[in-house]
């Protein structure tokens, strides 16, 4: 037990006992303070008046009154004083046992008429004795939040105190946001750092959704009204027609470290140099060592002054695969500094991979998995579910999703909303939510088939970028 644990008991004892004693009131204590003080300065002064006087004799039968009154003062004052300083002048309580004061309060037997109280009040949020100097510590910066987890070895308890300490130091309580029913263990290391709580969000099922000539159920987690049954609505259309068929056509995921080199005629030669086919064997072969599933497709450079930008592309099987491309990219680094040993690495993502930003060279070529899905839904069915018509529905995708798509200068976003349902998607499947910047880029098209009466839909989208569940 530390220093700081110990001290915090005995004052913690001391406040107990004064208030069990029945101890005034801070304010009355400080007028009997000054009281106190006055009175023994005052006796004092008589006192050393009386000793100076030669002619008088001392003795207990020779006090008059204002000399018996003066003792008196002066034992009552020093008693008084001595007290404030914890000096006992009655029998002490036993000893304190080492656990907290249990075995040695237990010992002294309070009477059945104690007032209720005198029991400590209960602490905020469930905290228990021992948690408040802990509190106290993150609050006063003594103790990083952080350090809770690896301090108490109990990662519920540490989200608990981290819940008490924010509440104290911002002043705004947390009772909105959910504490129990989740393993805080499970998240240590893995997705969440410093937890609080956890959000809770509604997830519903739209489907079932005819693909490929299988049924699937799409769980979407949303806030947004009618979401989950618009898509529902797409899906039945659908399956009343025949289902939808899907190509993907491209598997690459991206990482572009950024080079930078003494001169812009060495960068340019860099660039040469892995681009060169010749050369394409070498590298590939030192980034595939990486990983069994991982294999290197390409690599594309771009140059900005002596600055180099190398776009590596690989498949990833199932994986949406970023630390597989970032570990093959490293091995890359690694073999290429010993030709070119004048080469810094910036960066292992340069930003022209592009990862979470909107960019043209994810829309032209592609990054993760680049797919196409298309469908002929009836006519009778497009009045029947959708309610409109065909030539109403091509139309609005022409003026809406292309033309004012391109009013607007977008960039990959020619579609009506993509981004709803491929975010809602990937919260509900447990996917990184930001990806959703590339993966929701899509073009819609829509086309009257057969005589007019039927309608074509297809959707392309060039950059998904998921981990496919099974």
């Amino acid at each position: 037990m530390d220093a700081r644990r110990v001290g915090g008991r005995i004052a913690a004892a001391r406040r107990r006992a004064l208030a069990a004693a029945g101890a005034l009131p801070l304010p009355m204590q400080r007028i009997t303070n000054g009281l106190a003080m006055v009175s023994l300065v005052l006796s004092s002064c008589d006192l050393l008046r009386l000793c100076s006087d030669r002619d008088r004799p001392l003795g207990f039968r020779t006090l008059g009154g204002r000399a018996f009154a003066t003792v008196v003062c002066q034992l009552a004052s020093v008693v008084y004083l001595l007290s404030l300083f914890g000096l006992p002048f009655s029998q002490p309580d036993p000893p304190a046992s080492a656990d907290g004061d249990e075995e040695g309060e237990s010992r002294r037997s309070p009477p059945a008429a104690a007032p209720a109280a005198v029991a400590p009040a209960p602490m905020p949020d469930g905290m228990q004795t021992g948690d408040e100097e802990i509190v106290a510590a993150v609050v006063s910066g003594a103790l990083p939040s952080h350090h809770l987890e690896s301090r108490l070895r109990d990662c519920r308890r540490a989200a608990r105190l981290r819940r008490e300490a924010l509440r104290r130091i911002t002043g705004r309580g947390l009772e909105g946001l959910p504490f129990e029913g989740m393993d805080y263990q499970a998240i240590l290391g893995q997705c969440c750092e410093m937890p609080v709580g956890y959000v809770q969000l509604p997830v519903g099922v739209a489907g079932p959704l005819l693909l490929d000539g299988c049924e699937y159920h799409v769980p979407m987690a949303t806030t947004e009204g009618c979401l989950v049954a618009s898509v529902n609505r797409g899906c039945r259309a659908i399956a009343a027609s025949g289902g939808a068929m899907s190509v993907l056509f491209r598997d690459a995921m991206s990482r572009a470290p950024a080079i930078k080199l003494p001169s812009a005629k060495q960068a340019a030669e860099l660039k040469v140099f892995v681009e060169a086919p010749a050369n394409f064997e070498a590298l590939a072969a030192v980034f595939n060592k990486s990983s069994r599933f991982g294999r290197l497709q390409g690599i594309q450079g771009a140059l900005a002054g002596r600055n180099l930008y190398m776009r590596f592309t690989c498949s990833t099987g199932d994986a949406m695969g970023m630390n597989m491309v970032s570990k093959g990219v490293e091995n890359v680094l690694g073999y290429l500094q010993n030709n070119f040993p004048d080469m810094d690495a910036i960066s292992i993502s340069g930003n022209y991979c592009s990862d979470k930003k909107p960019s043209a060279i994810n829309w032209i070529e592609g990054r993760g998995k680049s797919v196409v899905c298309e469908a002929t839904i009836k006519g009778g069915i497009v009045q029947s579910v959708l309610k409109t018509t065909v030539e109403k529905l091509v139309e609005l995708n022409i003026i809406k999703n292309l033309a004012g798509s391109a009013v607007a200068g977008a960039l990959g976003g020619f579609n009506a909303h993509a981004s709803n349902v491929v975010t809602a998607l990937f919260i509900a499947t447990g996917q990184d939510p930001a990806q959703n910047v590339e993966s929701s880029q899509c073009i819609t098209m829509l086309e009257a088939v057969n005589g007019g009466k039927d309608l074509h839909v297809s959707v392309t989208m060039p950059s998904i970028e998921f981990l496919f569940l099974r």
